[in-house]
């Protein structure tokens, strides 16, 4: 079954799309093509926007169990565990809430992420409850998604094109859990004809735009939101004669999961002066940034 053949991709656009609203638009370009893909929301259905709209999709109740929208009322860590077991029932399961609320969940997401058991991963989308000039908080975290393999951690980062090539990574991988981080914020949608292809997203790294020769002075890693600001910091650099490159990493994990010699392709240790871009803490940046 091509269940990704309708996966859309998102023109280039300055004002750009928030991560969930491109989210939504690919989660229901696939689910139609998974009729094993059942979830719902935590909270808000209309704000964090994982409700299947195709006419067959419908609301799972008692007396309609054919339905592909579940209810799980306002209870992150009850939502988690019914995750868990969907998964181990063979079943493509996905929710969503806040992220500022994931902590009720944490016993729900932990297991998940422990669980040997499970053939498919579970998907959990998080919107942050912030307005967008507060999206970039420390407890708002902006568009990533985490691969949780032996533990939830990790971020990366998810634009339009990249929140499609997420969901795309999504599922082909098997036996893990995966948390979807998106903005409730607009990003720019990049022009891919003049920035790098977003499947590099499935490899945890790529480089987005790079000196002419290749052979950068400067490293500029970022995620989410912050990306944008690292290639305008790159373009800045360029017309001042500085080779500059940046990097897109949407994902430690991933990109760790790579041989050595694609790593050092994208992050190449002849470079001294790499900085990375984070409107959070820096766990895990310190082992590419250096000191």
């Amino acid at each position: 079954m091509n269940w990704s053949k309708d996966i859309p991709v998102f023109p280039a656009d300055s004002k750009g799309v928030s991560g969930r609203d491109a989210s939504a638009k690919v989660l229901n370009a696939i689910a139609p093509n998974l009729p094993w893909m059942i979830g719902g929301s935590a909270d808000l259905t209309p704000s964090t926007k994982t409700r299947l709209t195709f006419p067959s999709a419908g609301d799972f109740q008692a007396d309609s169990r054919s339905g592909r929208n579940l209810h799980f009322g306002i209870r992150e860590h009850s939502m988690g565990a019914i995750l868990n077991g969907l998964a181990l029932s063979k079943l493509r399961p996905f929710g969503s809430g806040f992220l500022i609320f994931s902590d009720y969940g944490r016993g729900a997401i932990r297991l998940s992420a422990v669980d040997g058991n499970s053939r498919d991963p579970r998907t959990s989308r998080t919107i942050p409850s912030a307005s967008a000039k507060m999206a970039d908080a420390p407890a708002h975290r902006t568009s990533d998604f985490t691969p949780c393999h032996s533990q939830p951690g990790g971020a990366a980062s998810l634009r339009c094109n990249e929140v499609a090539e997420a969901w795309r990574t999504i599922l082909a991988m098997p036996r893990q859990p995966v948390a979807l981080i998106l903005t409730r914020q607009n990003l720019p949608t990049f022009d891919r004809k003049r920035f790098a292809a977003a499947s590099g997203l499935s490899k945890g790294a790529y480089v987005l735009a790079d000196a002419q020769d290749g052979k950068p002075e400067v490293l500029l890693m970022a995620t989410g939101s912050e990306v944008s600001l690292c290639v305008e910091a790159y373009e800045e650099l360029m017309r001042e004669g500085i080779r500059a490159r940046v990097v897109s990493m949407p994902s430690l994990e991933l990109f760790e999961r790579q041989t050595e010699e694609y790593r050092r392709s994208i992050l190449p240790p002849t470079v001294k002066a790499p900085r990375s871009g984070r409107a959070s803490v820096h766990f895990g940046w310190c082992r590419y940034t250096g000191n």
